[in-house]
């Protein structure tokens, strides 16, 4: 039976690891973070290999999978005319490895930084003396010079220079760039002092204690054969960088990409240029634009194997989960890359007939994701009224059933055959299916946490909400440049002067889209104050000012008597039917008392991990 490890488990010499670096043998995959620890982290790794402490094992991956293939780079302080080919790439252990190499195997100073973070070069050396001395602590006999090697004190002051090699002699300090390869310095040593016994006693138990554990160190290496699949290789990618900084599904297809000459990280910023002029696309991730991608070529497959294929079950399946996107091709990419854009771009203009024109207002900006690969798919069809509706009935039913939450690639993959079919003729989507929004759930909606708080208040802009001071649509540019937001009908200060319950105050039902000169008009006061101020500043009359409350779904006379229960009761049922008309589905007033409170509070809109 074949065996089915996929990787092999083995120690090998520290010196030969360092060589195989030197000659290009052992490489980086180009996505790597920088090498980044500081003085301090390198003086203790090297005290623990002068110890033969443990410093963890490191994982390799064999070369020449054609499955995965990275764009290889050389170690820092590797110089060479020519990069081979490499037959094995670093997955875990660079920061050491890297540590350990410039520190031994180059004769140059290291590039590293300070306990602040401050960049400085450094030579490092071990006190021969204090080393050998086993009572000492050996990372305190571990000292790190300066470019220049010279130590200087607080005013600048050179209080020792260790610039000469005869200065290294007289204080025993040996240069451990020098530990592979000591027998100069060390015929130096001697003859520096004259072949003192004393002299060269220290130096022979020196090579004993300290040189020895160098030469014969072995670390535990861990090799990922090149069978191995790719979704294993780059999971290990994943778990083993939680250090720094987290590689992304993006950074590891820009890895894969990379080995055929693509780089898709410049691709990707040029599309992000275009699309972040569309400010409710402001949120959007690369990660998103990879999914929507991954949507349309696995729908695609689906559809071509459905025309030679008879059992369903055989199938491929439409799906957009971090596996299939690892699954990419650099042909899939640039074949629904252009096609994707242009589904975003028409995804946020749908945003802005829906009356939602900025990242913050989005109440899921993962439901733009499958929403894109729709447009992509519907093409010009997309443009008709009876489709735009459908498609917007499809979307408020996923902003106020709060369907995107969480499991959101699953739905996703649910959604574009779905939503495409439905408009073709066949059943509902299963998003609209399963969509139900509770009634108690507006007591609750008090933040922007909530994907059903945005929504509403888009909402009541959409169905025509007007400005409380113009009496005009709000649009993109009044939502701009008046700065529209959410703010409170009855405000808080209002409320609490008059002990109403802070949770009823702050719910979506007391408030509403409001610019920034009116609401410094509202201030503190009363709505039969600031109305009455509104009304004389704007030159409104009271009956337009009635309609302009409507358009807000409020009803004006118990705003203008100041009675907040009266208001809310009222207000609480004119929302549930926009929502109820928003969704085309009716709302169960039964199902629990309206004045209720649900048990569950704002919750965050959107989950962010890929599912694997």
């Amino acid at each position: 039976m074949a065996t089915l490890t996929t990787f092999d488990s083995t120690k090998e010499a520290l010196l030969g690891i360092l060589q195989d670096i030197k000659e290009g043998k052992t490489q980086l995959p180009d996505f790597q973070r920088g090498w980044v620890w500081d003085d301090d982290h390198i003086k203790s790794i090297l005290a623990s290999i002068s110890l033969s402490y443990p410093i963890g094992a490191v994982m390799m991956m064999q070369t020449g999978n054609t499955d995965v293939r990275f764009k290889p780079r050389l170690m820092e302080g590797v110089e060479l005319t020519r990069s081979p080919e490499p037959e094995r790439l670093i997955l875990d252990g660079q920061q050491r490895l890297t540590s350990l190499f410039l520190a031994l195997h180059v004769k140059k100073p290291v590039d590293t930084v300070d306990a602040r973070k401050k960049p400085i070069r450094r030579w490092y050396y071990i006190d021969m003396q204090e080393a050998i001395e086993p009572q000492n602590d050996r990372e305190e006999s571990i000292i790190s010079l300066p470019e220049d090697k010279k130590i200087r004190n607080f005013r600048g002051e050179v209080i020792e220079d260790l610039s000469e090699r005869e200065k290294e002699y007289e204080r025993a300090l040996f240069p451990l760039s020098e530990i592979f390869d000591c027998s100069e310095w060390r015929a130096d040593y001697n003859k520096y002092w004259n072949y003192e016994p004393e002299k060269v006693k220290l130096f022979d138990d020196f090579e004993k204690e300290i040189i020895k554990r160098f030469e014969q160190y072995q670390i535990p290496v861990i090799v990922m054969r090149k069978e191995t699949p790719k979704e294993a290789v780059c999971q290990v990618f994943e778990k083993v960088n939680t250090g720094g900084v987290v590689l992304t599904v993006f950074e590891l297809l820009t890895a894969t990409f990379a080995a055929d000459d693509f780089n898709l990280r410049t691709d990707w910023e040029a599309r992000w240029k275009r699309l972040r002029e569309h400010k409710v696309l402001g949120g959007m991730r690369n990660d998103d634009f990879l999914q929507t991608i991954t949507l349309l070529s696995t729908y695609e497959k689906r559809r071509e194997a459905m025309a030679s294929e008879t059992d369903i079950e055989r199938l491929p399946g439409v799906s957009c989960k971090r596996k299939e996107i690892l699954r990419l091709t650099l042909e899939d990419y640039k074949k629904w890359a252009d096609e994707a854009e242009n589904g975003y771009i028409r995804a946020a203009k749908f945003m802005h007939k829906q009356k939602i024109f900025s990242a913050q207002d989005l109440p899921y900006r993962t439901q733009l994701i499958p929403l894109s690969a729709i447009f992509v798919l519907l093409g010009s069809r997309s443009e008709s009224d009876y489709v735009q509706s459908q498609l917007a009935q499809w979307y408020w039913c996923g902003v106020f059933g709060e369907l995107y939450g969480s499991a959101i690639e699953t739905r996703f993959a649910k959604d574009l055959p779905e939503v495409v079919d439905w408009i073709d003729g066949a059943k509902e989507p299963t998003t609209i299916e399963e969509a139900n929004f509770v009634p108690a759930r507006l007591l609750t909606l008090r933040t922007r946490n909530s994907a059903a708080y945005k929504g509403l208040y888009t909402l009541l802009i959409r169905d025509g909400g007007l400005d409380l001071r113009s009496g005009e649509p709000i649009d993109l540019q009044m939502y701009f440049d008046d700065r529209i937001d959410i703010h409170h009908i009855f405000p808080r200060a209002w409320c609490e002067k008059h002990s109403i319950d802070a949770n009823r105050c702050n719910s979506i039902v007391n408030k509403t889209a409001i610019g920034a000169k009116t609401n410094r008009i509202i201030g503190g006061n009363s709505p039969r104050t600031y109305l009455e101020k509104l009304e004389k500043s704007m030159h409104i009359e009271e009956n337009r000012m009635n309609e302009i409350l409507a358009s807000h779904v409020i009803d004006p006379i118990p705003l203008r008597n100041d009675d907040f229960e009266g208001f809310f009761r009222k207000r609480m049922e004119s929302l549930l039917q926009r929502i109820e008309k928003a969704m085309g589905k009716t709302i169960n007033r039964e199902a629990e008392d309206l004045e209720t409170e649900n048990p569950y509070e704002d919750e965050e809109e959107e989950e962010t991990t890929l599912e694997s």
